[in-house]
């Protein structure tokens, strides 16, 4: 077992979502992180301008371009341990601008095992989708499943595994790919299912918007990824392996939105938004992970399992939103691709 305590570590996409909340847990538990944040004029470091003020003092910002190369080199200077997340993930603007999934998801990553093998570090954990999978045709879903690219987000995604996995083989670049199935919480984008519902009911819309609700998904909450994230950079067995990190269990979004208005205790009506539809051929109807594997080579397990474990990580994922402050980050009556 890898003991991260004290490594330095890089943390790729560290303003986003998962991103954040990485650092933060890395960061308790003693490890030095760098945090590779997206160049702006603002100075903004995303989600980590709400971090608390211990967590700011103990992190080392980065602002780069996961697009250029020269930058994720300096970025990943003694590093030990990088774990890449920067990457473009609405599935709707990959329809709309799928050249910058190919930028910044394949070519990224290719910028960060080309470092990576340069510089020579302990491990580089790669971040997946379970979208690489698209519609189950078999569940639950093993690593083994045959990779599906039904929207130009998941080829690209497709083509940052393949990359990666490349470097380990042709190079000995020790890669490990986490594969996270549909993770939630404080922070998400509204452009995912879950803030859509909350953000929207919390906003006092009476009729609220989505898209599809017969699909299913493999829900898992925010805290239990960090966990698995960290769990497989720890697992020494974890390097050339694709390791699922999924709850093995599945649920509409139907009943997914009811179970928000029953928490929110909401009587609002569903309304169907055709924006919010994806293309026939492109909706993933059923995601549902095989988390054996995470078990056994990583020793992870969710905490938040089952209908029980998900109705306890939707409550915490409302009440953080509830709080006007987080509210105001967000704009329920619009839809953003």
């Amino acid at each position: 077992m890898l003991n991260l305590k004290n490594k330095k570590i890089l943390v790729t996409g560290a303003d986003g979502f998962i991103g954040s909340h990485l650092t933060e847990e890395l960061i308790r538990r003693g490890c030095r992180v760098r945090a590779f944040v997206l160049y702006n004029s603002f100075n903004s470091w995303g989600w980590l301008d709400h971090s608390e003020p211990d967590i700011k003092t103990n992190v080392e910002i980065f602002s780069g371009d996961i697009r250029d190369p020269n930058g994720v080199r300096k970025a990943m200077k003694d590093c030990d341990i990088v774990f890449h997340l920067a990457a473009l993930i609405s599935i709707p603007f990959s329809y709309h601008s799928p050249d910058t999934y190919i930028d910044t998801n394949v070519k990224g990553t290719l910028n960060v095992v080309q470092a990576a093998r340069e510089i020579g570090v302990s491990k580089v954990l790669h971040t997946s989708t379970s979208e690489v999978y698209g519609t189950a045709r078999f569940v639950p879903i093993t690593e083994e499943h045959p990779l599906q690219g039904q929207s130009p987000y998941s080829a690209s995604k497709i083509g940052a595994d393949h990359v990666a996995m490349s470097f380990f083989h042709a190079f000995n670049v020790p890669v490990a790919i986490v594969r996270p199935f549909n993770t939630y919480g404080p922070r998400q984008s509204a452009r995912a299912i879950i803030p859509t519902v909350i953000t929207q009911i919390a906003g006092r819309i009476s009729k609220i918007k989505i898209g599809s609700l017969h699909p299913t998904r493999d829900f898992n909450y925010i805290k239990d990824t960090v966990k698995g994230f960290i769990a497989v950079a720890e697992a020494e067995k974890s390097v050339g392996e694709v390791i699922n990190i999924g709850s093995n269990f599945e649920i509409s979004i139907g009943d997914t939105v009811k179970m928000i208005a029953d928490i929110m205790d909401s009587n609002v009506q569903i309304e169907r938004d055709e924006q919010r539809i994806r293309p026939e051929k492109s909706e993933v109807e059923r995601l549902w992970a095989d988390n054996t594997k995470a078990l056994k080579l990583a020793g992870w397990k969710p905490a938040y399992n089952g209908i029980e474990g998900l109705r306890k990580g939707l409550q915490e994922t409302v009440a953080w939103y509830k709080n006007p402050e987080h509210l105001r980050q967000y704009k329920p009556g619009e839809y953003n691709i």
